[in-house]
């Protein structure tokens, strides 16, 4: 038998029987334990190829998961620091939320149809003014996003949000 050969194609062992030579097809053979005690190389390359595959799903896998993981967020609150001066030629448009959910312009109570043709108007102006949007912690932040919409369909592009600095 020869000792390089890496891949035995077929073993046939009988054992325990008398068999004719003549009834066997294919060779028979005799071989000692220690003749068939032949290393056979282990093809690590189908191992590789799905550690790799793995490796690659998992990479594209992870990012999708933590997307998908609600995250409670702490909103900041503004740090304290010195307030800019604002350009003389620059008007403001106070919009308030107050508790209960209610629109204000300046100090006027208005209705979020009433805030329509109010940013019209003042869309309008050669200077538009900056929006000053307040509103209330306790307010739903739909409101402050249907009121924020609002002002974005008249194209008034300067806004403002009134937070609280820590004390």
């Amino acid at each position: 038998m020869d000792r390089k050969a890496a891949v035995l194609e077929e073993v046939v062992t009988t054992g325990y029987g008398t068999q004719r030579r003549l009834a066997i097809t294919g060779s028979v053979s005799t071989i000692e334990a220690d003749q068939a005690k032949v290393a056979v190389p282990t093809n690590v390359t189908n191992l590789i190829d799905l550690g790799f595959t793995l490796l690659i799903i998992f990479m594209i896998a992870t990012p999708l998961i933590q997307q998908e993981q609600a995250i409670h967020v702490n909103l900041p609150v503004e740090s304290h620091r010195p307030q800019e001066k604002p350009d003389k030629d620059v008007t403001f448009q106070d919009i308030s939320i107050d508790k209960a959910g209610q629109y204000f312009w300046g100090s006027r109570r208005v209705t979020v149809r009433e805030l329509g043709p109010l940013l019209e108007e003042a869309a309008r102006k050669s200077k538009p003014p900056v929006i000053n949007i307040s509103a209330d912690g306790a307010v739903p932040y739909q409101r402050v996003i249907t009121l924020v919409d609002e002002v974005k369909k008249h194209n008034l592009a300067k806004v403002s949000f009134h937070t609280q600095s820590p004390n």
